[in-house]
């Protein structure tokens, strides 16, 4: 099972409780990893460098082993603001979104860095969507 499967998998478990499909959580994800008001992945990256966790969000991308991070560690950079704003849209409480994030999170950056670099501009997207698209549509 590739860690694309696990991601889902969990997501599966936690969206079936609302009734949401498992693309509403790596959706959630794919959208911060690409969000071009923060600076997408780069920019996100930076996020977590300028919170001091540099070196964690740096072992996402390098092709090493992933450092673990905490749910407060993820609240602390993304802000009580855009966790909750992504637990209203999947219709859970932020502590929930910010455990699902850490958990899930180094998983997909290092899905989408297999080189140990960040993708520039579309490269990105298209390869989130390639990934999402062969999750669902298989």
């Amino acid at each position: 099972m590739g860690l694309l499967d696990q991601v889902m998998g969990a997501a599966a478990g936690l969206s079936g409780q609302q009734g949401g499909g498992n693309e509403a959580v790596l959706g959630a994800i794919m959208q911060l990893v690409n969000n071009p008001q923060a600076g997408g992945l780069s920019g996100l990256i930076q996020s977590f460098q300028n919170g001091g966790l540099g070196e964690i969000a740096k072992s996402w991308v390098s092709t090493g082993q992933n450092l673990p991070i905490s749910a407060e560690q993820i609240q602390s950079v993304l802000g009580n603001d855009q966790v909750r704003s992504i637990a209203g849209s999947l219709g859970l409480d932020a502590d929930q979104v910010s455990s699902q994030l850490a958990q899930f999170l180094p998983q997909v950056i290092d899905q989408l860095t297999p080189e140990g670099t960040i993708p520039e501009g579309g490269d990105l997207m298209t390869q989130g969507m390639n990934l999402l698209k062969g999750k669902l549509f298989g």
